[in-house]
């Protein structure tokens, strides 16, 4: 049996505010080659997650610690659906069909979601990166890139009131 306590969740937190990226992963699955893959990822406000699409797999997010926005996107970038999750107020997850843009923002320092794609994980295969996102070394543009996402969110927030 494998255990999610406090203990782990502040663990992977500890080392993704070390990582350069703001991120870190703590993996269940044994290698790339079992069919669930199954982690942990701790993520900070400063990471970046390029908008990607899974060609054929279903991902899922449990937020286990933090609050976070799911984002989904058309095949122009622009936002089709946002989700803000908060365990505190009983949004736990979400669940992406293969084939949808996405992304994730990080509302709090030490969010932790507990991630669930299918495998095998073969690098770079059967994952799309979006052409209408920075790159995740541009960090520059990848800043101003978050800094837009947020105020479309806002303005989307503000014209349904």
């Amino acid at each position: 049996m494998k255990n999610i306590n406090q203990e782990l969740l502040e663990q992977v937190s500890i080392a993704a505010k070390d990582n350069p990226r703001k991120r870190m992963n703590f993996n269940f699955h044994a290698n790339g080659e079992e069919l669930l893959q199954r982690m942990l990822n701790a993520l900070e406000p400063e990471t970046y997650l390029r908008p990607h699409r899974h060609t054929s797999q279903v991902e899922i997010f449990l937020l286990l610690r933090g609050k976070i926005t799911v984002l989904l996107f058309n095949d122009v970038g622009e936002i089709t659906t946002v989700k803000h999750l908060d365990p505190l107020e009983g949004e736990y997850g979400v669940e992406i069909p293969a084939g949808v843009w996405h992304t994730i923002l990080v509302e709090e320092e030490g969010s932790v979601i507990y991630e669930i794609k299918e495998g095998p994980y073969v690098p770079n295969i059967g994952v799309e990166f979006a052409t209408w996102a920075p790159e995740v070394h541009n960090t520059e543009s990848s800043i101003a890139y978050i800094k837009a996402l947020r105020g479309e969110i806002a303005g989307l927030i503000n014209n349904r009131k």
